[in-house]
């Protein structure tokens, strides 16, 4: 039976150069394969959660070392399963240049967000953690693989991103340094009122929320004379509500309202004075009243 076996597995399949592939050979291979794959996955994983952690390096410096390990590993690892299968690596240069035409043709977007990866977790510009804006996305980053990124919305809902996105469209990072950021809350009051008082009564709506940072100060800005309204500007730190934005606007928002109520401070709407110049009849022929018809004309006189 096994030599019955052996001569099954070694049922030449195709030839590259003067290598002969055998089914065994791509038994061999492929079983190879997906062990080092879950070697590799495994090593990583280690690595990130209890080797690198040990370290002072953030949680995005860990993963980006993390997938270049695994990357490196796997590369190694496959060039040295191809040796030990017999397959002489000179002879896959036809093969080769066939592939990277393939990769210039039909694989450029994957060759493309595939490179855009590796800059993405040399460079770091953003890294797992980090609270990112593109477009019209915004969210957590949670994963960054090969081929794409993984942002998780305030919905909960998992946008996966191509990498080449964060190479050729402009990011904004909210969290690419610290976490702290500054927000600026618009205010508008009619004319007429205390400046100084609105002011103070700003001031104190930040003081009073714990969200907002002490260092730096929360201050106020008197913006310009708008048409309808003085408009002022409130511009607070935080660092707790980084992630919930329109939290911590909505707030501020139900505590200014509130304060401006209790000191009679009127928040103004848009208003227009119209000048009736001249008017224009717009009624339509139906509506108008018929003009007067002239009398029927006299018969003309017969002459005998």
């Amino acid at each position: 039976m096994w030599e019955s076996i052996r001569s099954f597995l070694d049922v030449q399949l195709f030839k590259v150069g003067s290598a002969s592939i055998t089914l065994g050979g791509v038994l061999y291979f492929a079983i190879l394969l997906l062990l080092l794959l879950m070697a590799t996955s495994r090593i990583r994983k280690w690595l990130v959660g209890k080797a690198l952690a040990r370290t002072s390096l953030d949680v995005g410096a860990r993963q980006a070392i993390g997938s270049i390990f695994q990357y490196s590993a796997v590369l190694l690892g496959l060039l040295i399963i191809l040796q030990t299968a017999g397959i002489d690596l000179t002879t896959l240069n036809v093969v080769a240049g066939a592939l990277g035409v393939g990769l210039g043709f039909g694989l450029q977007n994957v060759a493309s967000n595939f490179v855009s990866g590796l800059i993405i977790l040399l460079e770091r510009p953003v890294k797992v953690g980090d609270r990112i804006e593109v477009g019209d996305v915004e969210g957590d980053v949670v994963e960054i693989r090969a081929r794409s990124t993984t942002v998780l919305t305030n919905e909960n809902i998992a946008i996966i991103l191509p990498n080449s996105k964060f190479i050729s469209e402009p990011i904004i990072n909210w969290s690419y340094n610290d976490t702290t950021v500054r927000f600026s809350i618009p205010v508008g009051v009619s004319y007429g009122v205390d400046v100084r008082l609105v002011e103070d009564l700003l001031l104190r709506v930040a003081w009073d929320n714990s969200d907002v940072m002490k260092h730096p100060e929360p201050v106020v800005r008197f913006i310009d004379f708008g048409d309808s309204s003085l408009n002022f500007e409130l511009r607070v730190w935080s660092t707790t509500l980084m992630h919930r934005k329109g939290k911590l606007r909505s707030d501020l928002n139900f505590a200014i309202y509130k304060t401006f109520a209790e000191h009679h401070i009127p928040i103004p709407f848009p208003q227009r004075d119209i000048h009736i110049i001249g008017g224009v009849d717009v009624r339509t022929d139906k509506d108008r009243p018929s003009p007067p018809q002239a009398p029927p004309a006299a018969p003309p006189e017969k002459r005998s």
